[in-house]
């Protein structure tokens, strides 16, 4: 590869980066597989991205790719281990003036998107990433109407899981 496109890459994976996290905080229960998906997501983005036309933003390809990634692993995983749960391995810093609210939300909603199957997961993912349901569909590469239809019957799903 030429430095000009080693660079270009570089660059615009450090301003998305963050796309990347989501994702894998979206597919994965623990630290060590969040870095483990974080580092495949990276090299199948470093494979396809001489092929990258420009046709669609870079950041909507690179969530197309890293929820391909994601979604293909995830499939393969459930089939030989199960993983700890990520609620148990994280660190936090207690105050007495803190208000965890806003973090017992996040991981109640967190909870309930693991309940979700790998498409339905994706399509919240970038829903809650305010993407419109056009470029949702182009991500997901199903119809917009078919998005919307989707994402009706999650929120239904989503109420009934977090209000039993």
């Amino acid at each position: 590869m030429n430095k000009e496109l080693e660079h270009s890459f570089v660059e615009l994976l450090e301003k998305h980066q963050n796309i990347i996290h989501k994702v894998c905080r979206l597919y994965t229960n623990n630290y060590d597989a969040h870095n483990d998906l974080f580092q495949e997501i990276t090299i199948q983005l470093w494979k396809a991205y001489p092929k990258f036309r420009g046709d669609a933003k870079f950041s909507t390809w690179m969530y197309r790719v890293g929820l391909n990634t994601a979604i293909t692993l995830y499939r393969k995983s459930k089939r030989r281990i199960s993983t700890q749960d990520f609620g148990g391995v994280e660190f936090k810093i207690k105050a007495e003036d803190y208000d965890d609210t806003e973090e017992q939300q996040l991981k109640t909603l967190y909870k309930a998107v693991h309940q979700l199957n790998d498409i339905e997961k994706a399509l919240v993912f970038l829903y809650l990433e305010d993407k419109d349901y056009r470029e949702i569909s182009e991500t997901l590469g199903i119809s917009e109407v078919n998005a919307r239809v989707k994402m009706n019957r999650i929120k239904t799903k989503l109420k009934t899981i977090l209000n039993p």
